[in-house]
């Protein structure tokens, strides 16, 4: 079985988010089950593509409405990933620094015709074709509604959806740079009296999923617009919760540690990679480590950290320290907070955040929407015990010490005392005996993508029958 994956973001060679995660390593996991997975993505001008060598498969042109734009297809010459990536590069639109712009219309509709173009062109057609989120929710319409792509339209599509937040909207004034189809289709395309990307691919893939079961059952009732259709697409709705690549988050062989270390060793390991961070950024060892890694927005609970920070600061003797960026008023917000037991890194920093999954004691994440979230994840792989709200993913893996069988800390709600009370009892239970003895415990978890990759494959093979 032949899958292709498309996708606006793929780690490592573009990261903003947990997409790039997911792309990064589901096809690999799905390759050791025996299906020949492979990655499509826009070709960036990064570290990565200016630091490895890519040969040309295809070289021509795509329109858009008027518009014409020379592309190349682009494939990765070595195996570093453990699949074949494929870059699309359309050097006017898509080879630039970053990801996502202000173009992004235009930007992503080239790139999803420039790969259907090439499709058309391959000896062995992808058996099963799986875009991800809006970028690439166009495709599923092509394919079934746009005269060109006739030939694709009984390859089987699944869409994921990473983040129902962002649909790629536009206006049907903008109809014509997608190729031809039969307007009477043009519903398939509009939601709300605009072009709705996801709202599209919601509409057209054969199979819809979403990154956990619960995001699954909120987006149902709370879904930036789309309830309705999800609610009435229901039946070919899946939540699948994502995993995590085991061999990159492996405090074991993480080449990013200042000490490695197994579940026999977590407790000394722990030590070595804390006492750096409480050296590097002048916090006192003896306290429970706070961190928290992430963007600084809203759908995060950044909007309350300030407060958040200094009353847990003021009630528990603890550390802080924050790595992110994002909402400009949030970080000047967090700058004015006393760096007695508290600091922050404003930026990303992949070094710095594995050091901190493997130093710190607990890992705060009281998002408010979390469709997934792989942080919790890497936090239990290297002994850090999660404190989250309970939503999408967060509840689906994370069950508070109080439960039968628990292992971390859910609170229900995100308001600056239901934040900092969690907080006050994660640091009553630093000084628990319990609490060592859990870190072997949750380092067992498996959230690796065994799972998960097996379950696409049987969801995939259903398709085809």
């Amino acid at each position: 079985m032949k899958i292709l994956h498309i996708s606006a973001e793929c780690f490592p060679i573009a990261k903003v988010g947990g997409l790039a995660d997911v792309v990064g390593a589901l096809p690999k996991y799905q390759k050791d089950l025996g299906a020949t997975s492979s990655v499509v993505m826009p070709y960036y001008n990064n570290t990565f593509t200016q630091n490895n060598t890519f040969e040309t498969l295809h070289d021509h042109y795509i329109s858009l409405g008027h518009e014409y734009y020379h592309f190349k297809v682009l494939k990765l010459t070595n195996h570093q990933l453990g699949f074949d990536l494929f870059c699309i590069d359309i050097p006017d639109l898509l080879y630039t620094e970053f990801v996502y712009s202000n173009a992004d219309t235009k930007r992503f509709l080239a790139f999803q015709i420039a790969t259907l173009d090439w499709i058309l062109t391959l000896k062995a057609t992808p058996d099963i074709i799986h875009v991800h989120d809006h970028h690439a929710g166009l495709i599923p319409f092509m394919m079934s509604c746009s005269f060109k792509y006739a030939s694709l339209k009984n390859i089987p599509t699944v869409l994921t959806i990473h983040n129902a937040q962002y649909q790629g909207w536009f206006s049907h004034a903008l109809a014509n740079l997608i190729p031809p189809f039969n307007y009477e289709k043009t519903g398939l395309l509009d939601w709300d009296g605009s072009i709705n990307s996801l709202a599209a691919a919601i509409k057209c893939a054969w199979s819809v999923t979403t990154v956990s079961p619960t995001y699954l059952e909120e987006l149902k009732i709370k879904a930036n617009g789309l309830e309705a259709l999800l609610q009435h697409e229901s039946k070919k709705c899946t939540g699948i919760l994502n995993g995590i690549d085991w061999n990159v988050w492996n405090p074991e062989t993480d080449e990013r540690l200042l000490k490695n270390f197994s579940k026999t060793t977590v407790i000394s390991g722990k030590k070595a990679n804390k006492k750096w961070l409480c050296k590097e950024f002048n916090l006192d060892i003896k306290k429970p480590l706070f961190a928290f890694i992430g963007r600084l927005v809203g759908e995060k609970g950044a909007d309350l950290f300030s407060d958040i920070f200094e009353q847990a600061l003021t009630e528990n003797k603890i550390s802080i320290l924050l790595l992110g960026s994002g909402h400009a008023a949030t970080e000047v917000e967090l700058a004015a907070i006393p760096k007695e037991n508290f600091n922050t890194f404003i930026g990303y920093d992949e070094k710095l955040a594995h050091i901190m999954y493997a130093g710190a004691d607990f890992l705060l994440m009281p998002s408010r929407v979390e469709p997934c979230g792989l942080n919790q994840m890497y936090s239990l792989r290297y002994g850090t015990v999660p404190i989250v709200n309970a939503t999408g993913g967060l509840k689906d893996t994370i069950i508070d010490i109080d439960e039968k069988a628990g292992f971390g800390i859910v609170h229900d709600g995100v308001t600056v005392e239901k934040v900092t009370t969690a907080i006050h009892k994660a640091t009553n239970y630093y000084h628990a005996k319990a609490f060592k003895k859990n870190l072997k415990r949750i380092m067992a978890i498996d959230h690796s993508w065994n799972n998960s990759a097996a379950a696409y494959v049987h969801l995939y093979k259903s398709l085809k029958h």
